[in-house]
């Protein structure tokens, strides 16, 4: 595991939503992080798909985790905004958030997620997310 990949994920692990999701990493690159979740029973909304804040959820630690992928190594980062495009139902059994940073910058960072679900091995694009990321102290 790379640098990157340890900082990130030390980091990811820290996130205990993530946690009660099923959230896990599942790529780290500069400016770029993936972060996949079982759509399980309990993450559902009264019609059968993926609920929203399931789906909002993954967004928002991809493209905030692309964003400090991109910050220095004493940073952690905050969401300042973020804003979700809801474009279709989430079926299948896992959805994939893949982030990535659009413009870095010392003080804000513009990221993107889009957001699959995967179903008998097709993905399926359910979601865009765009947000301002802020990096903040490391706090140990």
């Amino acid at each position: 595991m790379s640098d990157l990949q340890i900082r990130i994920q030390t980091s990811f692990d820290r996130q205990s939503l993530m946690a009660t999701l099923g959230a896990s990493l599942a790529s780290v690159t500069p400016g770029s992080v993936a972060i996949q979740a079982p759509i399980l029973p309990g993450s559902l909304q009264q019609q059968g798909s993926a609920h929203a804040g399931l789906i909002f959820s993954i967004a928002d630690s991809a493209a905030g985790y692309s964003a400090l992928s991109m910050m220095a190594e004493d940073s952690e980062v905050v969401t300042a905004e973020i804003k979700i495009n809801l474009l279709a139902p989430g079926l299948g059994d896992l959805l994939i958030a893949r982030g990535k940073v659009i413009k870095p910058g010392r003080r804000l960072v513009i990221a993107t997620a889009e957001v699959h679900a995967r179903a008998e091995g097709q993905e399926t694009l359910i979601a865009l997310a765009q947000g301002t990321f802020v990096p903040v102290p490391l706090s140990r």
